[in-house]
This record gives C-alpha cells, structure tokens and sequence, in this order.
C-alpha cells in the first residue's frame, strides 16, 4: 500500500516538473515573462507571456482560490489559444485539508462536455 501511494506521489511530482517544463523551458530564445495578481497577501492569478519579436503574447494563466484558513483550495491552469482570442480551460487542481492530510484531486477540462472531468488515478493524498 505505501508503495503505491509513493509511485502516486512520483507520478503527480513528475507531471507537475513536465507543466513546469512547458511554462519554464520554452525553446532556446524564447523569453517567458510572468505577471502575478496578488489580493490580499495571496496570488490569486499568475500569467505568463512569451516574447516573439519584442511583443509580449499570452501563453499560461493560473488561477487560484484559497480556503478560509488562506490555504490554496483551488488551481486552475489555462492555455492561451491566438486562433480564437480566448484563454481555453486546461487542468485544475483542487485541494482539501485535514488534521493530517492534503488531498490533491485532479480535473482535465473536456471541452466535448465543457466541464473537467475528474482523473482518478491522479487523485493523492498526502501526509501533512
């Protein structure tokens, strides 16, 4: 059982590093520049641009809510599409807390059924 949850736990952290990789990596000369909204002493937002040609282009946008003990409830990942101007619904992530445990339960938005569907393999909890 605890290795189970220990190959969870890698999958997620590995899943987690690739979004960072598509944010964080880009291709060689790419700049990425990163605009956070902060409300309250929390970021509720996060958008990342990429330069092309000295122009600032959407690219990534987080989102996130928080429970009323400020911590993250809720993450929401959205992509840029230039063809449609519109930010198109990607992953969330939401959070729940207890007296020993986080639980992390993962949602890919299914743009048939325009709603996220929740990845129960990717569900994990963890201790605190």
């Amino acid at each position: 059982m605890k290795a189970l949850k220990f190959i969870k736990v890698m999958l997620v952290a590995a899943w987690m590093f690739m979004i960072n990789l598509n944010v964080n990596a880009g291709t060689p000369g790419d700049n990425l520049v990163r605009n956070a909204e902060e409300v309250n002493g929390v970021i509720v937002s996060e958008t990342v641009y990429k330069m092309n040609n000295g122009i600032l282009n959407n690219y990534m946008k987080y989102n996130y809510k928080y429970n009323e003990n400020n911590l993250r409830s809720e993450e929401e990942t959205q992509k840029w599409d230039a063809e449609n101007n519109t930010w198109i619904n990607n992953v969330t992530i939401h959070y729940t807390y207890d007296n020993k445990t986080i639980k992390a339960e993962y949602y890919k938005w299914n743009a048939k059924k325009n709603q996220y569907i929740l990845i129960p393999n990717m569900t994990v909890i963890m201790d605190r």
